[in-house]
């Protein structure tokens, strides 16, 4: 195969974001962090925000240039992972329409119902576990299950690249491996995995980078994890419609709001979560150089969350792409998330608090497309749009139940004359 296939139920890319949400809970954090295992340097509490970072009980502030670095680099990470995984969808979701056998899974209303309680519930027991077990134990529990998923996340992505430039004469040769679950008839695919030597030549690149992430935990190495796990969960990750795409940002616009001002478990968890399950660069870049420790940061969840619904307008676009306009809702959804961003930086700095993302990502997100729909008149072929449309139902021919019935009374008829004709 050209790159790996990993075949992951609905539910498990769940977990894999909620996560991600919970990892990312204070969304657009530019407050200063720092790196854990930096000498003399203290973490901030996260409710003191501010371009500056403590050494040795001195705040030392972050240059207007190095802010300015810090916050265009997150933004234009933010933007590649949705771009282009948007991008990727459509060819997945094509290649998906086109296997007969593949198993196609969406988002289904109930699922994106009910994804901030299993977001909440699963940020709460991370909040419980912190509180009674140790946390360098769980962390280094969660460090070897993203380390896992981060190797066959950036192995998807870089497949086609590390393919074309090995040598045609390069000895290859084609694996399958399955696993499966449950017993006889109702045994299920957990995972299917067609692979190839090149492949294993690109996991072994991939794991090199894991292996650096776990001895070093530098920030480039995380920012690798982090774009690969965003790329592919706008590309995989599968809305179905608009209406679930509402209902999901919906319910984490309230998420986001409830447990960021509403109580300090999404404080907690953030503080003591460590994983590549947000996009980080450093403040004082300009000063430092790679061994930088004053660093802005964004989740992973600010980023795949409405990315996804980008995603599933750019899919509604190639559906109506015999009529005029191009992809102008992809691009309405693309440049609100652009503004929504942007003032979620300027509020931040206003009120010199961090803020949930989501709370101006949600309105943008949403709010545009489906203004831009309403004006020009297409708004009911938007919600009826469905990536996956269940199978329609032949209708009866007129007269053919009446046929079937005469058929069957003579049927009947006969098999009595039959009777009567032995006796």
């Amino acid at each position: 195969m050209d790159y790996f296939r990993v075949n992951l139920k609905i539910e498990r890319w769940l977990f894999l974001v909620a996560i991600i949400k919970e990892g990312s809970a204070i969304s657009l954090d530019v407050y200063q962090t720092q790196m854990a295992n930096a000498e003399n340097i203290s973490l901030p509490d996260l409710a003191e925000t501010g371009p500056e970072v403590t050494i040795n009980g001195t705040k030392i502030p972050s240059t207007p240039e190095g802010m300015a670095v810090a916050y265009s680099s997150l933004v234009l990470m933010a933007l590649l992972p949705i771009f282009f995984g948007a991008f990727r969808s459509v060819k997945h979701h094509q290649e998906q329409k086109n296997d007969e056998n593949a198993q196609l899974e969406t988002m289904t209303h109930r699922d994106a119902a009910m994804f901030p309680i299993y977001a909440s519930c699963a940020l709460f027991g991370l909040y419980v576990f912190f509180q009674i077990f140790s946390k360098e134990h769980i962390n280094l529990l969660l460090t070897g299950y993203f380390f896992f998923l981060g190797v066959l996340a950036l192995a998807h992505i870089l497949g086609p690249v590390v393919n074309s430039l090995l040598p045609a004469a390069f000895p290859n040769r084609k694996y399958h491996l399955k696993f499966f679950e449950g017993d006889g008839e109702i045994m299920e695919d957990v995972i299917d995995y067609q692979f190839d030597r090149r492949d294993l030549v690109t996991l072994a690149i991939c794991g090199l980078t894991g292996v650096w992430y776990l001895w070093k935990k530098h920030w480039i190495a995380n920012n690798l994890f982090g774009l690969a796990f965003s790329v592919n969960g706008v590309e995989l990750l599968q809305l179905n419609s608009v209406l679930t795409g509402c209902i999901l940002l919906g319910g984490l616009f309230i998420y986001d709001i409830f447990w960021v001002f509403g109580t300090n478990v999404m404080v907690t968890v953030a503080k003591s979560f460590e994983a590549p399950i947000k996009l980080v660069f450093p403040q004082d870049l300009l000063e430092k150089g790679l061994d930088s420790s004053n660093f802005a940061m964004l989740g992973l969840g600010d980023i795949v969350i409405p990315g996804i619904f980008i995603a599933l307008l750019l899919r509604f676009d190639c559906s109506l792409q015999k009529r005029p306009g191009g992809r102008v809702y992809f691009y309405a959804g693309f440049l609100a998330y652009i503004g929504g961003l942007l003032t979620t930086i300027f509020i931040m700095h206003v009120f010199k608090h961090a803020q949930p993302a989501l709370l101006y990502l949600v309105p943008a997100c949403t709010g545009v497309p489906l203004l831009v729909a309403l004006l020009k008149g297409e708004i009911k072929e938007m919600f009826a749009y469905e990536d996956n449309p269940a199978p329609e139902e032949k209708p009866a021919v007129e007269g053919e139940g009446d046929a079937t019935q005469d058929a069957t009374a003579k049927e009947g008829s006969s098999k009595t004359a039959e009777i009567k004709k032995v006796k």
